[in-house]
């Protein structure tokens, strides 16, 4: 079985909605007809199986239909984020070589140099219908175009944060095998085979870009299940409100930014009916989570995945959920089935029981490496164990908790600062909407943390308020060694903030 299988036909699919976009519907039978004739058009160009295809539309049907016409092409789908600046682009065309393009008519020039074969969305932006024409018909694949084996699914790039982001391959096979227990663990057994079967099944609401792994990965969720996809173009905490009562959602999944952006809305006030949000792409904080309770009564349960294992490998389950959902709030939750975690301390070995040190993974959908050619190197242990990065633990009840990156720790004079603990103190002055803190190179010491924050509307900047208010909860080591205030943090689409252009305006305040 492959990814492009999710789009068989089933009954009612010539009125059946598939995917919503605002007030746009588009059924399951025009997507497969969208997906088939893309298909054509590529193979037209010259794509052949294994070949890399570049896919840059915004989030609407024409972008499903795109990713499962690369693949009925037997082709490799490579989301590019419209969002991304003109020479981002650039360095990630380089890195993919893809054969050919797919796009809008207006973004045609932004990326090939007129040197690929360039296939264009035709259709009216409201049309039910799905359409593709080449730019230039004739114009074919280069001759050393890549070809990955054919259970490579996609290329999906890493979120960039601290470094250049890399291609990363992942497979058919791997996805679907993440797919079946994360199905069984929200559903159970017995359930999951007739999620499909329900003539009306709860739409699975996505509101993260379609270029991310989270929008990818939830998109063929929603298909698994037989249920529509309510696909956002862009996150506005009005227009997620207006979604989540349009659809009567239930469940979603929100980046911790998304959640922090609606609990700080004084004009949202309920989210009805929604009962239960899935923390995508970053843990939310047990306290930023039961704000978000406190205020909307609704349950926030972290998931845990990476780009390179493919996806979601830890979540919650309902029962789960009820048992433990207050007192393990900030939890990621426990391996879902065929994953199996352990904790390694600086020395290669497992630290004990309850102990903190790096979360180790062996997981079925490990990726096979880098688009660029490079391997996961020293990410993947010789007997097959995956290194995450992340510093965690996992406590009695087998329940994971992140306690921040490997990368991003702070040693301050040997002593280990967390950037996560001391952002949650200073959110807690109520002057601040946003914090971020970094490890800043010094010379006595190695490195200190300092702190990046964004104020209020009418608040005062006072470094020394904030340091005293620091001093009261946190050692005198991890206290900041400087406040720097910012108009905005600067982040990625789904909300990560880059550690390295904060590194950067340091360097001008030294």
């Amino acid at each position: 079985m492959r990814l492009v299988d999710l789009l068989e036909p089933r009954d009612g699919d010539e009125t059946t909605p598939a995917v919503f976009v605002e007030d746009r519907a588009v059924t399951r039978a025009a997507l497969r007809r969208g997906a088939e004739a893309l298909a054509a058009e590529l193979r037209a160009a010259g794509v052949r199986p294994g070949h890399p295809v570049a896919v840059m539309l915004p989030g609407g049907p024409e972008v499903v239909a795109a990713m499962f016409g690369v693949w009925t092409a037997e082709a490799v789908y490579v989301p590019l984020n419209p969002r991304t600046s003109d020479a981002e682009i650039a360095y990630l065309v380089e890195a993919v070589r893809p054969a050919a393009v797919v796009t809008l008519p207006e973004w045609a020039d932004r990326h090939t140099g007129g040197a690929l074969p360039v296939v264009v969305a035709t259709n009216a932006p409201d049309s039910a219908e799905l359409s593709w024409a080449p730019t230039e018909p004739g114009r074919v694949t280069p001759p050393d175009v890549p070809a990955h084996d054919l259970d490579t699914a996609l290329v999906q790039f890493t979120s960039g944060t601290t470094g250049r982001p890399k291609p990363v391959l992942l497979r058919h096979s791997g996805y679907l095998a993440l797919l079946e227990p994360v199905l069984a663990k929200l559903v159970g057994d017995k359930a999951k085979d007739a999620l499909a079967a329900r003539r009306a099944p709860m739409p699975n609401l996505i509101p993260t870009s379609m270029a991310l792994s989270a929008g990818i990965y939830n998109v063929l969720f929603a298909f698994r299940v037989g249920a529509p996809a309510v696909i956002m173009p862009a996150f506005t905490t009005a227009a997620f409100a207006a979604a989540v009562g349009r659809h009567q959602i239930r469940s979603t999944v929100l980046p911790p930014p998304a959640m922090n952006m609606l609990t700080d809305d004084p004009s949202i006030t309920s989210l009805a009916p929604l009962r239960i949000v899935r923390g995508i792409t970053a843990p939310l904080s047990p306290l930023r989570a039961r704000m978000f309770k406190d205020k909307f009564g609704v349950t926030v349960l972290n998931c845990y995945g990476q780009t390179e294992i493919g996806g979601e490998i830890v979540g919650w389950n309902a029962a789960d959920a009820r048992e433990f959902g207050d007192t393990k709030l900030g939890s990621i939750g426990r391996p879902h089935a065929g994953v199996t975690p352990r904790i390694v301390g600086p020395d290669g070995s497992d630290v004990e029981a309850g102990g903190q040190g790096e979360l180790y993974v062996r997981t079925p959908a490990v990726s096979a490496g880098y688009a660029d050619g490079s391997a996961l190197g020293d990410r993947l242990t010789p007997d097959g164990w995956f290194r995450t990065g992340d510093i965690a633990r996992i406590d009695a009840e087998g329940f994971l908790w992140i306690e921040g990156r490997v990368s991003d720790m702070i040693n301050r004079g040997g002593l280990k600062v967390f950037p996560g603990e001391v952002e949650e103190v200073i959110r807690l002055s109520p002057e601040i909407a946003d914090a971020a803190v970094v490890a800043v190179p010094d010379d006595r010491l190695g490195e200190v943390p300092w702190a990046f924050v964004v104020l209020h509307p009418g608040a005062a900047f006072d470094p020394a308020a904030l340091t005293t208010a620091a001093r009261e909860r946190l050692l005198p080591y991890k206290i900041p060694a400087r406040f720097i205030q910012l108009d905005e943090l600067p982040r990625t689409e789904v909300g990560k903030v880059r550690a390295t252009d904060l590194i950067q305006i340091a360097k001008e305040h030294v």
